[in-house]
């Protein structure tokens, strides 16, 4: 028998380690800048926290049970874990609160391939406890920093807007917002001709799928509609982030009202991170605004603001490693310590330690023994140690480099 992973689980080599950690390595660097403090919460979740709010669906969760019968499940995501751990077990705390994350998620696909996928590696940021525009500009912002971080060329951000979206569709009958909604957000034509709507809604249909381009654009588009005066003041929102983010003048940044995603938590701005390379687009990450969610796992209801993004680790490193940016091999150890005689052994490994209690960061390997004095060179020079201590019995090493 041939003892594999299980299907859609995968092992990373240390080559796979350290190319993974090169890029959280440069991610974390980043959001320490920004002021984000690490969390770390739980794999498991109980699936009540999961579905609550109806957010995610519980066909795509890896669900467990437990000797009590205890509904649980892996987390596909960990802005609901995050959620949860703010309100239970950081009340009291000051606002805002700026968290980041470096996590594995597992989701269940759905589709006829063997050996799915379905564990995943993120990293993201949550800004809890601020709304606005100043806060959402945070975030995407840190986007940019991120990527620039990486060295990440020709991506860009599309922007939409939950709520301004979700109001444009409370127009359509209730029995359809789900159909209309649908063939928004897969940008199907042929399903909103084949509704039965009428002229006017399925105009309507067809406007709220082209706003999607450059931002002035956008913006004359949907004020053309008729709108009420929260839809008018969200509209000006947008324009504002819009304003801000393209102040800098290099942002790249595509607005589309059009963007609908598949986790329904989302109140304000939405967006997704696309990289566009020698014409094949990938998604890097997602995020957006959720100023209602907190308030699902909070005792008294309390809704407090949130907005943060993830980004997607294994499709970094699809765009990453094209640039020969990262790792060609696992680190290689500085020192390798070779005991000449039996009665040398305690002297080595007392060598070692102090090379390794020295104010900089070594890599010290001890020779086990039963190989000769080539053997051992070939070793290091395969492995790519710079320096050999050869320790003699009263503890003297000769030093040889093999650079």
């Amino acid at each position: 028998m041939v003892y594999q992973p299980a299907a859609g689980a995968r092992d990373l080599l240390p080559l796979d380690v350290a190319q993974k950690r090169w890029i959280e390595d440069r991610l974390q660097q980043v959001f320490h800048r920004w002021g984000y403090h690490r969390i770390i919460t739980s794999t498991l979740e109980r699936m009540d926290t999961l579905m609550a709010g109806e957010a995610i669906q519980r066909q795509t969760v890896i669900q467990l049970q437990n000797s009590e019968d205890e509904e649980l499940g892996l987390r596909p995501e960990l802005t609901a874990s995050i959620a949860r751990t703010v309100v239970t077990r950081m009340a009291g705390v000051t606002y805002p609160q700026r968290l980041y994350y470096n996590a594995n998620v597992f989701r269940r696909i759905w589709e006829n391939r063997h050996n799915r996928q379905q564990e995943f590696y993120q990293a993201g940021v949550e800004l809890l406890g601020a709304a606005g525009l100043l806060a959402n500009a945070e975030v995407l912002l840190l986007v940019a920093d991120c990527l620039a971080a990486l060295s990440v060329q020709r991506w860009y951000v599309i922007l939409g807007e939950a709520g301004i979206t979700r109001s444009l569709l409370s127009v359509f009958p209730a029995h359809l917002q789900g159909k209309v909604r649908s063939a928004i957000a897969n940008l199907d034509r042929i399903a909103i001709e084949n509704l039965p709507l009428s002229e006017e809604l399925r105009d309507r249909a067809k406007l709220i799928l082209d706003l999607r381009g450059k931002s002035s654009e956008v913006l004359r588009k949907v004020q053309t509609l008729d709108l009420d005066q929260a839809q008018q003041e969200a509209v000006k929102n947008l324009a504002s982030l819009v304003n801000l983010l393209e102040s800098r003048g290099d942002y790249p940044l595509i607005l589309d009202l059009s963007l609908i995603e598949t986790i329904d938590y989302y109140t304000g701005i939405v967006f997704e991170v696309v990289s566009d390379t020698a014409g094949q687009v990938q998604v890097l990450g997602r995020g957006g605004r959720y100023d209602k969610l907190l308030g699902l796992y909070h005792p008294q209801g309390e809704d407090i603001p949130g907005v943060g993004f993830a980004l997607n680790i294994e499709d970094l490193y699809q765009i990453i490693q094209a640039n020969q940016q990262l790792p060609q091999a696992p680190p290689a150890s500085d020192w390798l310590i070779v005991p000449e005689t039996a009665n040398a052994d305690a002297p080595a490994f007392a060598y070692a330690q102090k090379l390794r209690d020295s104010s900089e960061i070594v890599r010290v390997e001890i020779d086990l023994g039963g190989r000769d004095s080539e053997a051992i060179r070939k070793y290091a020079r395969d492995r790519g140690i710079a320096q050999i201590a050869w320790i003699k019995a009263d503890g003297s090493p000769t030093i040889e480099s093999l650079s």
